[in-house]
Formats: structure tokens, sequence, C-alpha cells
């Protein structure tokens, strides 16, 4: 092997590590939302869990990510440390499927024709073709991906087919043959798997490097064996390394995934040692090809996980045992890890979750700071000055995350996403505010001994309502992403305008008329102001809700557009209307006079 078969090799697998990491990419974009959406149905059933650890990984191509973000989720508090343990197994199982598609590089010239379409050399550039077209002509962002999954597909087989013909001298040196004989002895084999693996923290690439190498016919299967089983034990490095600076039971999914695999192979290569001893396996000394490498690295996960899958809570007792709680240190849940970042689709999800929390205090707040108008209460109030100091962490926190988060490479519908949760966390933290000032205008009124007149606390009562309805109506519209809903909160937007303009204008009368006081009179113009701008915010969540939809909706336009010509604006205004009016006050001087 001279310095070009090297180049070659090493050039080999950088085009295999690049092209894995795009169709990994891609293939999530394609996924979209449908992976958070897998990931959210992940329940204490440990068979629809292993299940989904299988499919999730299947499709990002990557054990090892899997466990990554499995740290990010518990590190975060969002999942438990019970249900990562039957995901970790179906993800061991998941990453056979890069070995199956590897394997087809090693079908022959000599196949026949049909076999023959299906050997990588054939059927990649035809890919590669097909994707480029793809990339540059669709409008879609979703065929866009599917495009980059089809190149990424190509790259991968064309490293691995420049690794295979780098490697293929080596089968008729003596000093190669020499090496191979050394492999024979399994705790070696076990040992070059792992720490290959460990060094470029990738199962996938050991193994398509291994099937690479096997095409000349130069590994057998004696030698094989040994380096797959230390290939699934030397991708738990990643976990490791992903494990550091976290919570102790983060750091437990990272044991669970090391645990697993070590009684995996524990098990498994004593017993093919023994086994071999005894019955003396004659096939162990012919040569393996890249689908026979495939055959084993499935059997072995598949005979692993149905031997281990009746002993996860075991697994989950042994882990907690080797990796104890911290008697010194209290532990604080991350508000959300970093290392969620690896699945866009997924830290998207889980920050529109956070929003939804958000969005809940502040209804707590909406809710308990109107009543404080009639009743004050001390713990209410501190209860709800807390609330708003958790409210204003939310939105540092998200807005941070947020950010580092539209950096990535999103598909169109993931970038639409962020900009609205970005856009809802202004508004939400804004209402919020709102709802502290209607608190302090409460205890204003306390510490005055003052209250309002009865004509302003039933006006007042009327707008509470038709704001906490339209409260409801935007977070509920935001919540469940429900268009036809986010349109009914307009036309009760516009009925709240105008019962606060209404309000205002009775109560200036009511001053005139000396019915009220100078100070209470500004206190209850700062109530309606609050009010008219908690729903002017709401509007706005429920206007993100349509644009969602409709990308090509200008928020002015819409906002400002002819509504007379609108006849199902019209019709629930009138129904919003006959339900929240505040009636305008006549006074005798602009009382109709008789005839």
């Amino acid at each position: 092997m001279d310095i070009y078969s090297l180049i070659t090799l090493i050039g080999g697998l950088a085009f295999f590590l690049y092209g894995i990491s795009i169709m990994s990419s891609g293939l999530e974009k394609v996924a979209g939302g449908r992976l958070e959406k897998l990931l959210k149905k992940m329940t204490s059933n440990p068979l629809k869990s292993f299940v989904l650890g299988a499919g999730i990984t299947a499709v990002i191509q990557s054990s090892s990510a899997v466990t990554v973000m499995l740290i990010g989720l518990v590190n975060s508090g969002i999942m438990q440390l019970s249900q990562t343990v039957s995901v970790i197994i179906g993800a061991n199982l998941g990453t056979t499927i890069t070995a199956w598609l590897l394997s087809l590089t090693g079908i022959q010239e000599s196949a026949g024709s049909i076999l023959k379409m299906l050997k990588p050399e054939t059927f990649a550039p035809i890919l590669a073709f097909i994707g480029i077209i793809m990339i540059m002509r669709s409008k879609s962002n979703k065929r866009k991906s599917v495009g980059s999954v089809l190149i990424g597909f190509a790259i991968l087989m064309y490293g691995m087919e420049l690794m295979a013909g780098a490697m293929s001298p080596l089968a008729s040196m003596p000093e190669f043959q020499n090496l191979m004989i050394a492999f024979k002895n399994p705790f070696l084999g076990f040992m070059v798997g792992l720490i290959l693996t460990a060094i470029i923290q990738s199962s996938s690439a050991s193994i398509g490097i291994l099937q690479a190498l096997s095409i000349g016919g130069g590994v057998s299967w004696g030698v094989a064996i040994p380096i797959i089983l230390g290939q699934n034990l030397g991708t738990c490095i990643s976990a490791i390394l992903a494990s550091i600076g976290v919570s102790t039971n983060a750091k437990r999914v990272a044991g669970i995934h090391i645990v697993y695999n070590i009684l995996s192979v524990g098990i498994c290569l004593p017993l093919f040692i023994i086994l071999n001893l005894i019955f003396r396996f004659k096939f162990l000394s012919t040569s393996i090809s890249p689908f026979g490498i495939a055959v084993f690295h499935t059997i072995y996960n598949v005979f692993t996980a149905l031997m281990l899958f009746p002993f996860i809570k075991l697994i989950e007792k042994l882990t907690i045992k080797f990796i104890p709680d911290k008697q010194t240190e209290s532990e604080k849940v991350v508000f959300l890890d970093d290392r969620l970042l690896l699945s866009p689709s997924l830290a998207i999800s889980e920050c529109f979750r956070k929003t939804i929390d958000m969005a809940e205090l502040v209804h707590y707040n909406y809710i308990s700071s109107s009543k404080m108008l009639k009743s004050y209460h001390h713990k209410k109030a501190d209860q709800i000055n807390e609330n708003e100091t958790t409210i204003d962490k939310y939105e540092d926190k998200l807005g941070a995350f947020l950010l580092k988060l539209s950096g990535k490479d999103l598909n169109e519908e993931d970038s639409n996403k962020i900009s609205h949760i970005l856009l809802a966390i202004g508004d939400i933290e804004r209402m919020g505010d709102h709802c502290v000032h209607i608190l302090k205008v409460a205890e204003k009124l306390k510490d005055m001994e003052k209250k309002l007149s009865p004509e302003a606390i039933e006006e007042l009562k009327i707008i509470v309502n038709a704001v906490s309805e339209i409260f409801d109506m935007s977070f509920q519209a935001y919540k469940n992403d429900d268009m036809e809903l986010a349109q009914k909160v307009e036309p009760l937007e516009a009925v709240i305008k105008k019962g606060v303009r209404r309000a205002k204008n009775n109560h200036i009368q009511r001053l005139k008329d000396g019915q009220c006081c100078a100070e209470v009179s500004f206190l209850f113009s700062d109530l309606l102001n609050d009010f008219r701008r908690i729903a002017a915010h709401a509007g706005n969540i429920a206007t993100s809700v349509i644009q969602l939809y409709d990308t090509t909706l200008d928020k002015h336009e819409y906002n400002h557009r002819n509504k007379d010509e609108d006849l199902e604006f019209k019709t629930r205004y009138k129904d919003y209307k006959s339900r929240y009016r505040v009636e305008k006050k006549i006074t005798e001087d602009s009382a109709v006079q008789p005839q």
C-alpha cells in the first residue's frame, strides 16, 4: 500500500463521513415535526419506546446522536431516566440499517444485470444527478431536503468505493495477512474495533471501514466478529463526552448506554470463544463479505436486544448504583440543554412547550391580579411577583436558545416556527407586565382606601370577562395551531377596544358629574389601558398563528383591511358585542329633549 493509496483511503473516509452528515441532516429535515411527535409519544410503555428508538436512529443514522439527545432531554427534565433504557436498546438496533446500505458495495461484477444495478457505482451517480436537479429546480424546501438526502447517499457510497479501492491491494500483501492472523486473537480484535470507533466516534463509519476492507477477501469471520463487538462498545465514547457537566440523572443516560453495551459484549464475546472452543467453527477461517458483516451486525443486535430487554429495570438499577446521587450538591434541572440543538425539530418543540408554560403563569397572574381589584391579598401578590420574575427568565433563556437555534441549518417550516415562537414570547412577557401593573393599581386602591364607583366596577367586569375570553382563545389557538380559532380573536379585540373607549368616556362624564375623585379616575384609566393592551397582545399572538399557515400574509395589511366587506368578521363582531357591550352613559345634556 503506497502513499497514494493512503491518500485515497483518507479522502474516501472524509467523503464517507461527510455523506453520512448530509444524509442525516436531510432526513431530519424531511421528517420535520414528525420526529418531535415520535419523541412525544414516548411513554412508560417500554416496547413502544424500543420501536421509536430504533425508528428514530434509522432516520438520523446514528445511535450516538440519539443517546446525546436523550442526555439533553433528561438534563432539561423533559424525560425521565426510566423512559430512556428501552429507547437506547432500540437505537442500537436501528443503527444496523447503515451496514445494510453499505453492504451493496460488495456486489460482485459477475452478478446478474439486475443485481449489478444495485451496485453503488451504478445507481449512486443517478441519485446524485436527481438530487442536484431537485435542489436547483425545486421551490419546495422539503423536496430540496430530499435532494440533499440523495446527494448525501451518493457521496457516502462514493467514499465507500474509494476506501474499498484503496484497501483492495492489501489482501495480497504478506504483511497484511500476518496482521489479520494476529487479529484472530478475539481480545486483540475487540480492542481494535473499540479504539477505532472511539477515535472516529461513529460505529457506522467503523463498520463501513471494515466492510471496505472485507471486499478484497482479506478479512475472515474469525477476525471480523470480535472487531464488530468492539465497535458496538466503542460507540459509547460520544455519550461519555456528552455527559460531562450535566446532572446526575443525565449522566445515568450515558451510563445506561455503557452498561447495556458492556453486558452485551460481556455475554456474547465469552460465549463466542467458548462455543468456538467446543465446536471449532470452520466458517471462521473463511472470508467475510460486506453482506456477511451486515448480517452478523444485525443478528448480534437483535440477539442482545431480545436477551436484555426483559431486564431493563435491572439495567437502570445497576446504572443508578454505579452513578449514585451526589450528597453534597443540590442539582437543578437545566432550562433547555444545548444538546437538544442536535435535533432542531425537537428543540423547537421543547421551546414551544416552554412558551405554553410561560403563558400559563401569565394566565394565573391575569386571573389573580383582576381579582385583587375586588379583594387584596398579600400572599397572592407575592405569588404574582414571583411568577413575573420567572416569566422574565423564560423570556431571556428562550430568546437566547432560539437565537442559537436559528443559526442551525433549518428548513423553511422550522424557520417560520422559530419566528412564530419569538414573537409569541415578546407578547406573552408584555402581557405579564400589564398583569403586574394591574396588581400595583389594586395595591394603590387599597393603600388609598378608595373604591371605584359601582358603574365603573360594572364596566370593568364586562371588560375583564372579555379580555379573559380573548386570552383563553388566543392561547388555545397558539397551543393547538388552530387557525380557525385564531380568526375569531380579531372581532373580539375590536369589541374590547370599543368597550374600553366607551368606558373611558363614561368615566370622564362621571368625573364631571362629581361621582368620583381625580385620583381614582387616573387609576381607572390605567386599568383600562392595561386590559386593552393585553387584548392587543392576544390579538398579535392569534395573527402569528394565521401567519404560520399563510407565510405571505402581511400583518399590517391584515389588521387594516376593510372589515366592512368581511361578512364573517361582522357576524362575529355582532355576537361579541351583544355579550360584552359597555353601555354609553346618557347625561341630561346629551338626552333627547321632548318636542
